[in-house]
């Protein structure tokens, strides 16, 4: 119950749904215990002779003790007063009193329905809502040890399978006790023995039920954990499918398709099997319950005669009135069981701390003024270090490349930079400023970042645009088009740039998203501009088309380059050669071709390719 305590603040906002709700549901609960009352002074009539029938005698109140008695009695001496002259006019009355009761049950039971649909679906949208926030605030090394179909899992079917259990246990905490306890007050209204008795079985009922639903979190936990699994390795498929393709790797992707299906199948058999219990089982102790009391009612009519036979069969028709509400809440208790798994890796998410938060008093930065200054720094993602006592200095309005063999820790600087982690030792400055003082908005507003992997979304050229800066105009959106060489193709698509480009930009070939991701950071218009190995994916004519743009984006601009291809930045400013998270050489293109060291080395393995 901890889990539900934790998700039930999502139903906070929705609090009106759920008291109107509890209010047509105790008008349901009344109605549905009344309406089998209704009956006892129809039988009553019938059961009486007809001598009998003749004989009306007008009830007395004589207090609260004898309450039961006389609104019997009172009712019966109505209703014989229509039977003298036509006895069908009994049935009729007492018909229509059953019938309005049981339509005024289900008038409440639908309105009871309406209101908490509002209270579930409200609960699942910000429950997704804030899922999803989450996912996006956390920083990027979360997602590094989690698949993406596992988080995909969570926010989609876990969040399914708490609305499934938990919200539907809100309707059934009221709903169901009530209808119970309504009905237990007419049974005891009825006859306090009889009920007295039946409570003797109905724990005994209750301790096997909950035996059953045991091992129900630890099988759900399992089944969830796998539909994760093989729902990663879909997104994985659908990302690689052309590798899968070349490399005919389809048998071996299969396969790990197959195998997880396959445990999902397993753990999915032994939990429904163990759910698929929970109602047989209850019914089957309801009709003990009931067999029991037609034994021991059945003396008291017939033996004891301390119980009218009309209040036997109307105690009856109450005791399974229990049965369905008793079955629910049984069923309920194993939703309980399942949602606690989902609402768990709910929750993983949701109370996950991130590494990387805003100070109470960050700075709100939004100039550019002096210098970058990265001092002293030293990093690792997990055990080795990446970056050792690692210093540079970039100063405004300077470019400077980085380069060096892969896994020397050139990209980890641009991660750092722009705070996707933080730094294990020494700091990063810009004007002064650490930038774990600033905030992490206004620190990511300075820089533009262009990437290796072109990253673009199922949307059109401009809504692409668009995420950087939202209320660009279209004059706007088209200069920077034509600043990053992209207008030329643009103009050309069905729809211009309202054109829509694929999932990841598929539509496009690699130079024009590449292009186009340029565009974006133009249109940012950052005075620090972060390019990580832009050109490395491309062919000869969109590295030289790219590469122009580049050049055009880059003036008057602060940059750091992490270049793969040395061709690409020999008018840097400053080039910074790494090796193992450390600076072996830095200068002028001309300086470092002079040295003859690394620098030169790289250089001429790369002619020679």
């Amino acid at each position: 119950m901890n889990y539900f305590k934790k998700i039930i603040r999502f139903a906070l906002p929705y609090k009106k749904y759920g008291g109107l709700n509890i209010l047509c549901n105790f008008f349901y609960a009344l109605f549905s215990a009344l309406s089998f009352v209704a009956l006892i002074p129809m039988l009553d009539v019938l059961f009486q002779n007809k001598e009998k029938k003749e004989e009306l005698y007008e009830p007395v109140y004589t207090g609260l003790s004898s309450a039961k008695d006389y609104s019997m009695d009172y009712l019966a001496c109505r209703i014989q007063e229509y039977s003298l002259d036509d006895p069908s006019k009994a049935l009729i009355v007492v018909i229509s009193l059953v019938i309005v009761l049981f339509l005024l049950k289900n008038v409440f039971r639908y309105f009871a329905n309406f209101f908490i649909t509002f209270l579930k679906n409200g609960v699942l949208k910000d429950l997704r809502n804030e899922l999803y926030q989450k996912i996006i605030d956390l920083p990027v090394s979360f997602f590094s040890e989690k698949r993406k179909g596992d988080v995909m899992a969570r926010l989609g079917t876990d969040v399914l399978e708490i609305q499934h259990s938990f919200l539907s246990i809100l309707e059934l905490l009221v709903r169901e006790p009530l209808t119970i306890i309504f009905t237990i007050v007419m049974m005891l209204f009825i006859s306090a023995e009889l009920t007295l008795f039946v409570f003797i079985f109905i724990p005994i009922s209750g301790f096997i039920i909950s035996r059953i639903g045991k091992s129900l979190k630890k099988h759900s936990d399992k089944v969830q954990k796998e539909q994760g699994t093989f729902l990663s390795i879909l997104e994985e498929t659908l990302g690689g499918l052309k590798i899968i393709k070349g490399f005919n790797a389809e048998k071996i992707f299969g396969e790990k398709f197959r195998k997880s299906t396959y445990f999902f199948y397993k753990f999915s058999n032994s939990l429904y099997n163990r759910q698929n219990l929970a109602s047989p089982t209850s019914e089957f102790l309801g009709i003990v319950v009931i067999a029991i009391l037609l034994w021991y009612g059945g003396r008291m009519v017939l033996i004891d005669g301390t119980l009218e036979g009309s209040d036997f069969i109307a105690y009856m028709g109450l005791a399974y009135n229990i049965l369905t509400p008793a079955k629910a809440m049984s069923k309920a208790s194993y939703g309980v069981k399942k949602g606690n798994a989902a609402a768990e890796r709910v929750l993983e998410i949701l109370e996950t701390q991130s590494e990387i938060q805003d100070l109470p008093n960050a700075e709100e930065k939004e100039t550019f003024e002096d210098k970058i200054e990265i001092d002293n720094i030293s990093f690792k993602y997990e055990d080795e270090w990446v970056l050792e006592n690692f210093k540079l200095q970039v100063p405004k309005g300077h470019t400077v490349a980085l380069v060096g063999q892969s896994g020397s820790g050139k990209s980890t600087i641009a991660n750092l930079l722009t705070r996707f982690y933080d730094v294990n030792q020494g700091s990063i400055s810009i004007d002064g400023t650490d930038i774990k003082n600033m905030t992490q908005a206004s620190l990511r507003g300075l820089l533009g970042l262009v990437t290796q992997d072109s990253i673009l979304f199922n949307d059109t050229v401009r809504g692409n645009l668009l995420v950087a800066k939202e209320d660009a105009t279209h004059e706007e959106i088209i200069a920077a088009l034509k600043v990053a060489n992209a207008w030329e193709f643009v103009r050309e698509l069905p729809e211009g740039i309202d054109t829509n480009i694929g999932d990841s930009g598929n539509k496009l070939s690699g130079g024009q998203k590449q292009r186009l991701s340029i565009a974006r950071a133009v249109l940012k218009n950052p005075p620090i501009m972060i390019l990580d190995e832009a050109t490395s994916a491309l062919d000869t004519e969109s590295e030289r088309l790219v590469q122009d743009a580049l050049e055009k984006m880059m003036q008057n601009r602060t940059s750091v380059v992490i270049a793969h291809r040395l061709s690409t930045i020999q008018n840097a400013d400053t080039i910074v050669v790494l090796s193992k998270g450390k600076i072996v050489e830095q200068g002028k293109h001309s300086e470092l071709m002079a040295k003859k060291g690394v620098y030169q080395s790289l250089v001429e393995m790369q002619s020679l390719a």
